[in-house]
């Protein structure tokens, strides 16, 4: 990643208008807003800022949710579900101004994504999808075979939905660009300092962490899938799913030629999906679901050349490095979520979505706290929240990704 900022351990005491625990999209959004906003604000992260799912991401910047409009005003309501499905629209745009006004080095690509059709069945899912946005006024595209084998050089997809307002980026570099840019104008941040201990007395939050200590106003809790133990929080439940990744080497002209030539961030109708993009320096990134620290590590890294081989046959010798994975944080609706924590909120949930939603879901929950003007948030927060049997949930993805892996061996 182009972007390598270093931000101190936290030791001492400090005051400030805003602490937010979490140094991902969501928390280093929400301290470069309160930055912007003139507020002292202070932002404590447990590893490395993007060390979690942020720094872990697909890469691409899409507008909206996994769901399609109608399955979100069905779970919200009609009014509440069109205006989220409204702001998430211009999610990317919100994500590359962002990226051009603090120069943010992320190897950003606004060209565009495609949701490709893994099957001939997986049409009928793009048909829905494509008649849903274009009623509500997305310029998305639904493009025969013919021409999404021509965008994507492969074969192996069957149509796709083009998107033109999303586009790629380089994940970890994208979120450290924010907590950088929040740096300048004032936030301090803190990498390598986790909270340990949550209270709230008279108003005000006090937040402990091994060598020091934050008393804030207003708190946002931006951990996600990344929750650790704190003592008096109780972190909202999430359905933990896992993505793993790897990078080829950088591939010859030709091939850059013919493969993604308009550099368009791609993923699939498949229930396992996959996803696969080019960096600027030509490399191929491609993933799916599962983790490399799992009793099918074997199975998923087994399958991720033979997946790149059937998208494209000539990478068939082409070798894949540098694997990784990481958390999703899914809700049971596939919605994220905002919890009230009375002079607080906590924001997860993205599934699957973190670059445009945690982008502007940190903004917001930063602007409706220190300015009071709670219309502003995205969504309406709740009370309270729980996912019963989020553990056994969370291994139906697993299973499901092994044993989808280990039948594609056969």
């Amino acid at each position: 990643a182009q972007e390598t900022p270093a931000f101190p351990e936290l030791t001492g005491e400090a005051e400030a208008d805003l602490v937010v625990i979490g140094g991902g999209y969501t928390g280093c959004s929400a301290a470069l807003k309160a930055a912007e906003l003139g507020a002292s604000a202070r932002l404590i992260e447990a590893d490395e800022i993007g060390s979690g799912g942020s720094g872990r991401n697909v890469g691409l910047a899409n507008a909206g949710l996994r769901l399609p409009p109608e399955d979100i005003n069905a779970e919200l309501g009609a009014e509440t579900g069109s205006r989220l499905s409204q702001l998430l629209a211009g999610a990317p745009e919100m994500v590359f101004s962002l990226i051009k006004k603090h120069a943010i080095q992320c190897e950003p690509e606004n060209n565009g994504t495609l949701h490709c059709a893994h099957a001939p069945s997986g049409l009928k899912d793009l048909q829905r999808r494509y008649a849903q946005l274009t009623a509500i006024g997305a310029p998305v595209e639904l493009l025969p075979r013919e021409e999404a084998i021509q965008r994507t050089g492969s074969e192996a997809v069957h149509g796709a939905l083009f998107d033109p307002r999303a586009g790629t980026t380089q994940p970890l570099a994208y979120v450290r660009g924010p907590a950088r840019a929040a740096a300048s104008p004032g936030a301090l941040l803190h990498g390598h300092s986790p909270a340990t201990a949550i209270s709230r007395d008279g108003g005000t939050w006090h937040v402990a962490t091994p060598k020091g200590s934050i008393r804030a106003k207003h708190l946002i809790m931006a951990t996600n899938a990344y929750a650790q133990e704190i003592s008096g929080y109780d972190a909202p439940q999430v359905i933990p799913v896992h993505y793993f990744q790897a990078a080829t080497d950088p591939l010859p002209g030709p091939l850059l030629k013919k493969i993604l030539p308009y550099k368009e961030g791609c993923w699939d109708t498949a229930l396992v999906m996959s996803s696969w993009r080019l960096d600027q320096g030509g490399r191929l990134v491609i993933g799916g679901m599962g983790a490399l620290n799992h009793f099918g590590s074997a199975l998923h890294r087994s399958w991720l050349p033979r997946k790149l081989a059937a998208l494209y046959p000539d990478l068939k010798a082409v070798k894949l490095h540098s694997h990784w994975h990481g958390r999703i944080a899914m809700t049971t609706e596939h919605l994220p979520k905002i919890l009230d924590l009375q002079g607080g909120y906590a924001c997860f949930g993205y599934s699957g979505r973190g670059i445009g939603p945690g982008t502007l879901f940190g903004t917001a929950i930063a602007e409706a706290l220190l300015t009071g003007n709670r219309a502003c948030l995205p969504v309406p927060p709740a009370q309270g929240h729980s996912i019963p049997f989020a553990g056994l949930r969370s291994a139906y993805y697993e299973t499901g990704a092994t044993l989808t892996h280990l039948i594609s061996d056969r």
